[in-house]
C-alpha cells in the first residue's frame, strides 16, 4: 500500500534532532506525531508522489497521524496545475488541518491565474468555525490581493473576524502589518479607528513596526496608536 511505503520513507528520511526542533514550533501536536523529515525532503517527495497513480489513494486516508503525511499533502496540492483539481483537494484537506505550518506552507501556485474564481472560496473559509480554515482564507487574501486586485472590501472582511484562537488572530495581525506596509493610506483607518480587538491591534502594530517596509515616521505614527487601555 502506498500509505505504508510513504511511512516507511518518512523514517528513512527522519532526523531525530530536527524533529525535537520541529515539534517545539508545532504546540497543538502532540511529539509523537513528528516523524521529523526536514522541508526541503518532504517537498521532493511530494513531487515524486504527485506523478504516481496510486496517489489519490494516499490523499484520500484522512485524517493523517503524522504531521510530515499532512505536510505531503499540503505540497501536492500546492503543486496541482488544474484549478479545480486543486480546490477539489482543499476541500477535502482543509478541515483536517491541525497545526499553523501545514497551513502557511500549502500555497497553490495555480491561484496567481484564477483570482476572480479564488475570490468565493476566501470569503467561504474566512466565514468557517475552522481555525485553520479561517487562517488560510486570510493567508489567501495577504498573497493574491494586497496588490492591483486590492479592493477594501478586503481589510472589512478580515476586520469583522473575531476569535478567541490565537492562530487566527496572528493571521490577522499578519495580514494587517502587510496590508500597512502595500496599501498603507488605505488600510490606516483600521488602525485609528481600533477596528481590531485589543490584543490583534496591538499585535499589529508590534509587527509593522518591526518591518523593514514601514518607514520610520509610519512606524512612530503607529506606535502613537497603541491601545494602551487595560
Amino acid at each position: 500500500m502506498i500509505s505504508e511505503e510513504i511511512r516507511k520513507k518518512l523514517y528513512e528520511l527522519q532526523d531525530k534532532k530536527y524533529r525535537d526542533f520541529q515539534s517545539g514550533l508545532t504546540p497543538t501536536l502532540e511529539s509523537d506525531r513528528t516523524i521529523g523529515v526536514r522541508t526541503p525532503e518532504l517537498r521532493k517527495l511530494a513531487k515524486e508522489l504527485a506523478k504516481r497513480n496510486d496517489v489519490a489513494d494516499f490523499l484520500s486516508l484522512l485524517p493523517h497521524e503524522y504531521f510530515e503525511e499532512n505536510q505531503l499533502q499540503a505540497f501536492i496540492i500546492s503543486d496541482r496545475k488544474d484549478f479545480d483539481e486543486c480546490m477539489d483537494g482543499l476541500k477535502r484537506f482543509l478541515p483536517f488541518v491541525d497545526n499553523w505550518a501545514t497551513c502557511d506552507q500549502m500555497s497553490p501556485k495555480v491561484f496567481k491565474k484564477h483570482k476572480k474564481e479564488l475570490l468565493p472560496y476566501i470569503k467561504e473559509w474566512i466565514g468557517s468555525s475552522e481555525t485553520y480554515t479561517v487562517r488560510f482564507g486570510i493567508k489567501m487574501l495577504m498573497e493574491h490581493f494586497l496588490d492591483e486586485d486590492f479592493d477594501i472590501a478586503y481589510p472589512e472582511m478580515v476586520a469583522h473576524v473575531r476569535s478567541d484562537e490565537y492562530y487566527v488572530n496572528m493571521m490577522i495581525a499578519w495580514y494587517f502589518a502587510t496590508a500597512l506596509a502595500k496599501q498603507y493610506d488605505m488600510v490606516i483607518p483600521f488602525i485609528e479607528e481600533h477596528r481590531l480587538d485589543k490584543w490583534t491591534h496591538n499585535k499589529t502594530i508590534q509587527k509593522s513596526v518591526e518591518s523593514y517596509r514601514i518607514s520610520d515616521e509610519q512606524k512612530a505614527y503607529l506606535k502613537s496608536l497603541k491601545d494602551k487601555s487595560k
